[in-house]
């Protein structure tokens, strides 16, 4: 079997790679230092492996099937931004039946809008009795307006259907305030590697990393 490293041998002769991994370090490092992790074990744990992640997610960004430009200046995906956040036909009615009448898969990688800008997630269990997907990061959602309803009033982002407006908007950090443009979200290392795994000809359905 072909070893994983092999893999990235010809992206890590680029200068554009280097660029890109010394970007996504610095990012890191940022966010490791400022964060309120108490524990040496785990502080070293994270700080251990970045090198992977990292190395990882330049290759995949470098490889990805996607309509995106890489900005390795600032390890982030790059496109034009829209006067206002695509939210048109996203009512909680359509949303809704985007998934109810989709054949859901483990993995699949799917938009949640926060109040100024839209993330990526991913589907890690499906619940077809309550009509109900539980995402990685943001837990349930139900597929059900009532219980739709109900369960967005405890909470501060609610699901989006993909489509190439949305997920540009998501893998770019893209965000606006009052409708009108503002400094971009940056996403994170997870959610880069999630950009790597979208399906841009047929949202419904992961790619294959």
């Amino acid at each position: 079997m072909t070893e994983q490293a092999s893999l990235w041998q010809d992206d890590t002769k680029t200068a554009d790679f280097a660029e890109l991994c010394n970007a996504l370090y610095e990012r890191e490092i940022m966010l490791l230092a400022k964060s309120d992790i108490q524990s040496p074990q785990v502080f070293q744990g994270r700080l251990k492996s970045l090198p992977y992640y990292i190395k990882r997610t330049a290759h995949l960004m470098f490889q990805a099937k996607t309509p995106l430009t890489i900005d390795v200046q600032n390890a982030s995906w790059s496109a034009k931004q829209t006067g206002h956040m695509p939210l048109k036909d996203q009512d909680i009615e359509s949303v809704n039946q985007w998934y109810l009448s989709t054949e859901l898969t483990h993995g699949l990688v799917i938009p949640i809008v926060h109040e100024s800008f839209i993330v990526l997630d991913s589907i890690d269990r499906i619940d077809k009795d309550n009509n109900r997907i539980r995402t990685n990061v943001h837990g349930w959602f139900y597929l059900d307006k009532e219980q739709d309803q109900h369960n967005q009033s405890h909470r501060t982002n609610r699901l989006l259907k993909p489509n190439k407006r949305v997920m540009t908007a998501a893998c770019t950090g893209h965000s606006w305030l009052n409708d009108q443009k503002v400094n971009p979200h940056i996403p994170t290392l997870r959610e880069l590697l999630l950009s790597c795994a979208i399906n841009w000809r047929n949202f419904k359905q992961p790619a294959l990393v």
